[in-house]
């Protein structure tokens, strides 16, 4: 498959949100019970996850790269349920807005930088017709606080709010960042403006392996950690996906970033049980399908992981993962104005 050319697609520095695999594809899937003639229930739980991938996935075609894992009764380590095509370098896209507010706030864990610190808005820094809500102001200049700036990020997937993070954090800093917490292929592409970039690239494992930091407490600042987190899954985050066919208690179990463009369509995050621990991580990019130009739910991605959402809860209906801390939602109270 060739590469989509990005630069003529957005233009140099816009925010691209969706996947391109560079590299050749190699598949793994979930590895089968022992064979001794019993299943524990961890393994039920990851079989009963992969089997609802592969049903989804036929139905939908294409191509797909994913890692997805479940939380094992027993121990720290998750239970690998579906390893397919997880060490592929593709294009994230919006995905890796997580691996750039991840960079951001280490800035912040370090004094570098703080969420109430103001970051400039001007005309010339808006993405043009830009998914999110910075194109929809019009009026400019104006400035924020870096707190706005990363809810708009990672809520509403503000394309804006990419450049106005390189304001403060340069694609080349960027990267040492991530290369140094351990995700050397999750990078931002550097153009020839220092604070400007394209999202870039990751893998299936390696944005699987950040969310699992992540929740572990080993990525960021406890603060940090819960501020991201918030954002995912705040009820304005992406609904379309693994959240669609939800109830609003449901999907506050759900932390995800989705990212489109091109005819890929990707989708990361984490389920929580009710008590707030993490207990599956879900990475799935895929490209290839059918009706590349309908950015909507109808999406056959976008439909087949509608699907798996729930049949992903209930695969992991009543296990708890006492290995982590809970992490619970703020509570949502919707408001009449006033």
């Amino acid at each position: 498959m060739s590469r989509v050319n990005r630069r003529t697609a957005l233009g140099v520095g816009s925010a691209a949100t969706a996947g391109v695999v560079l590299g050749t594809a190699t598949s793994a899937m979930a590895a089968p019970n022992s064979g001794q003639g019993f299943e524990t229930p961890d393994r039920a739980r990851a079989d009963q996850v992969a089997a609802t991938y592969r049903r989804e996935k036929a139905k939908a075609g294409g191509n797909w790269y994913a890692y997805l894992s479940v939380a094992s009764g027993t121990g720290p380590t998750p239970l690998p349920a579906v390893r397919e095509n997880q060490d592929t370098v593709v294009e994230a896209y919006s995905v890796n807005k997580i691996a750039v507010a991840t960079a951001v706030l280490d800035k912040v864990d370090r004094g570098l930088l703080t969420l109430d610190q103001r970051v400039e808005v001007t005309s010339g820094i808006v993405v043009p017709n830009g998914d999110g809500i910075f194109s929809l102001d019009g009026a400019y200049p104006s400035s924020v606080t870096l707190g706005h700036v990363l809810a708009a990020l990672l809520t509403v997937s503000d394309d804006t709010a990419v450049r106005l993070c390189g304001l403060v954090c340069p694609a080349a800093e960027l990267n040492q960042i991530l290369v140094a917490k351990g995700f050397p292929k999750t990078q931002v592409e550097p153009v020839a403006n220092p604070n400007r970039f394209f999202l870039g690239t990751s893998t299936a494992r390696e944005t699987h392996d950040l969310l699992q930091a992540l929740v572990r407490g080993t990525l960021l600042s406890t603060a940090s950690t819960n501020f991201l987190l918030h954002q995912l899954r705040a009820p304005i985050a992406f609904t379309d996906g693994i959240r669609r066919n939800m109830s609003s208690a449901q999907r506050s179990r759900i932390a995800t970033k989705a990212g489109w463009f091109g005819n890929a369509r990707h989708e990361a995050g984490l389920i929580f049980d009710p008590a707030g621990t993490p207990v599956l991580t879900y990475v799935l990019f895929a490209d290839g399908q059918a009706d590349p130009d309908n950015f909507g739910s109808t999406h056959p991605a976008v439909q087949a992981r509608a699907a798996m959402g729930p049949a992903f809860l209930d695969a992991v209906d009543g296990l708890a993962n006492l290995s982590l801390p809970s992490r619970r939602p703020r509570k949502h109270q919707p408001s009449n104005g006033g």
